[in-house]
């Protein structure tokens, strides 16, 4: 069900690969809701991806960007203006990758020029989408900027390795900038801490599955969907949140609240009566 709560509104949804994304599903709850809106994507991702179709059922231009990029992401921003006809009203930041994590480089022998450019990718790419949207002064009064990240920016996750401190930075860049752009010209930036998720990123972590699980035992509510992300993205970037900035908000079914869980505690009791 839509609620128009994005009618009128212009925006940048980048790093929807396919249809397990969650730009992916932002993308298409957007539209729902009345938004118009560009995509962008890096260019070898774009043609990983699928991204042409999503364009089609969105009545969507797509943009390429490299998002380490000053020169790109001044591109983006200024085409996506003139396609739009205006100022932009939100902006989505789904991008992050770690090379480290991609070539299997333990936490212990990590390649320093892959970790500085997972840190570009993931992290001062948002610094840099908000240094020229300021610049430019792209983005309208009491816009709105979200981010995806995820706990291990506060909890030490041992496969998420150096992701862990890109994500760190990337919650830090939101607060430090939320408080300019919100003084400047109102506009809030917030980052969404998701619950672990069936995206190709994350699916591509050693060890998801079960964390996968585990998480899913820990969680009150569950995990929470791709689908659920997007709708909770919505409601960021709608008027209904013009207050709410420089936050790490958790959408994670309430496991970022949760110690240990009954069904979990149940399950290490039956393991250890099985091993008497």
């Amino acid at each position: 069900m839509a609620y128009g709560l994005l009618k009128g509104k212009r925006g940048i949804i980048s790093g929807a690969l396919d249809e397990n994304s969650i730009a992916w599903k932002v993308a298409l709850k957007a539209k729902e809701e009345g938004a118009t809106f560009v995509l962008t994507n890096a260019p070898i991702a774009m043609r990983m991806g699928a991204i042409n179709d999503l364009a089609k059922q969105c009545d969507a231009e797509i943009i390429p960007a490299d998002a380490t990029s000053l020169e790109d992401i001044e591109n983006l921003f200024t085409k996506s203006t003139e396609i739009l006809g205006g100022k932009i009203d939100f902006v989505l930041h789904s991008i992050g990758m770690s090379l480290n994590v991609r070539k299997g480089r333990s936490y212990g022998d990590l390649n320093y020029e892959w970790f500085q450019k997972g840190v570009d990718i993931s992290a001062l790419s948002l610094h840099k989408f908000l240094q020229v949207a300021e610049k430019l002064d792209a983005i309208n009064d009491w816009g709105s900027v979200v981010a995806l990240s995820y706990i291990a920016a506060q909890r030490t996750y041992s496969f998420y390795s150096d992701m862990a401190e890109a994500k760190a930075m990337l919650e830090s860049i939101a607060r430090s900038y939320g408080y300019r752009y919100g003084k400047a010209k109102n506009v809030r930036v917030n980052t969404i801490s998701q619950s672990p998720t069936k995206t190709k990123a994350g699916s591509g972590i050693e060890g998801f599955d079960a964390f996968y699980d585990f998480a899913e035992k820990m969680s009150p509510l569950g995990n929470a969907s791709a689908d659920d992300c997007a709708n909770y993205a919505i409601t960021l970037f709608s008027d209904l949140t013009r207050f709410v900035t420089m936050q790490n908000l958790y959408h994670d079914g309430g496991y970022s609240s949760t110690g240990i869980s009954e069904e979990l505690v149940t399950m290490i009791q039956q393991q250890a009566e099985q091993q008497q």
